[in-house]
């Protein structure tokens, strides 16, 4: 008999394109997707159970299909769509996770849990190492908002852990999810005509592409192949990283600077008038960056991303079309610049 997957915040298109993928898989039997809410988009042949994990129904579910594996998905930083509230989004992350590990660790079944998490846990600071590894400690922990629920979140995974030690357990760390159907605040944020920015400060980013996170998380889901190993954390992230200033170029949108407060106080706005998640810590992120290690990722999971940071953000920058400033146009104008300063003159 085939393995049992269970896949929570399948409402949400990463979840959904997951649930299609893994139902390939030849040693896959079975594919069940939960959500509090009905997805809008197909789920191929995987069965459909409508659950809000912060209820206590999801340990029934996964006692009576005989669930072997779990992957978790539900952890997000905003609301589905003009759905729910903050608020919400925090209790599914927080009590939710701990309703499902308590749910994992009571049936006998579960033999595999993997935790999409994100590299927000290690904040965004002046302060920080130039690139952070699975093992470097925030310089500053987060303090509220989406980095402090999987901080929480990962807490409760660890716990687990110690109490289930035959269940193996691996974390994703990912970098922020670009591509064409991405729908996360920072690609909001990319659709934007203008590009508010933080005056003085241009931060280094780093990209997954949505088809490689599928991929990993279809390796973490699966047994290890030789070699490998697909238990413990690990970030995961494209090759190479984008200051801002050059996403912003390649988009064709132009930056507009703003001091800080500032900035600040434009995304309070945009948050209030449902505009765009425009969240304290995104700010952060826009302000000082975040890099981290993947080496692990290639060396002990044994995933080699197929598109590089840059390469993740020319496909998502593809499908929002052009901006206001052809790229093309921007780059010949920013050259004949180049060429017009006198030798020497960028050198202190």
């Amino acid at each position: 008999m085939g393995k049992v997957v269970l896949v929570t915040g399948v409402a949400r298109q990463l979840g959904g394109r997951f649930v299609r993928r893994i139902q390939r898989e030849p040693d896959v039997d079975r594919v069940i997707g939960v959500d509090a809410v009905p997805p809008e988009h197909r789920l191929g042949g995987a069965d459909f159970i409508r659950a809000d994990i912060r209820h206590p129904t999801i340990g029934r579910v996964l006692a009576e299909h005989s669930v072997d594996t779990v992957v978790h998905m539900d952890v997000n930083g905003t609301p589905l769509g003009k759905r729910g509230s903050r608020a919400t989004v925090k209790e599914t992350n927080v009590i939710g996770t701990m309703q499902l590990l308590g749910a994992c660790q009571k049936t006998p079944s579960v033999k595999r849990l993997v935790i999409k998490s994100s590299t927000t846990v290690y904040g965004s600071a002046p302060r920080d190492p130039a690139v952070f590894t699975e093992s470097t400690p925030p310089k500053s922990l987060p303090s509220g908002g989406f980095a402090k629920d999987v901080v929480e979140a990962e807490g409760y995974v660890r716990g687990f852990a110690r109490r289930r030690p035959d269940v193996a357990v691996c974390v994703l760390r990912f970098a922020n999810v670009l591509g064409p159907c991405a729908d996360s605040p920072l690609a909001e944020y990319f659709s934007l005509p203008v590009l508010p920015t933080v005056l003085g400060f241009d931060p280094r980013l780093q990209f997954v592409h949505e088809d490689d996170a599928i991929e990993v998380l279809r390796i973490a889901a699966g047994e290890p192949v030789r070699g490998t190993l697909n238990s413990g954390t690990f970030n995961v992230a494209g090759d190479g990283v984008l200051l801002l200033s050059q996403a912003a170029r390649r988009l064709g949108r132009p930056t507009l600077p703003f001091f800080l407060p500032t900035v600040t106080w434009v995304g309070s706005a945009l948050r209030s008038v449902g505009a765009l998640d425009f969240s304290p810590e995104q700010i952060r992120l826009l302000t000082h960056g975040r890099v981290v290690d993947t080496a692990q990722l290639r060396d002990t999971l044994g995933f080699h991303p197929r598109y590089s940071t840059p390469a993740a953000f020319a496909d998502f920058a593809r499908s929002r079309g052009p901006g206001l400033l052809p790229p093309e146009s921007l780059a010949r104008t920013v050259d004949r610049i180049a060429a017009l300063m006198p030798a020497g003159s960028g050198q202190n």
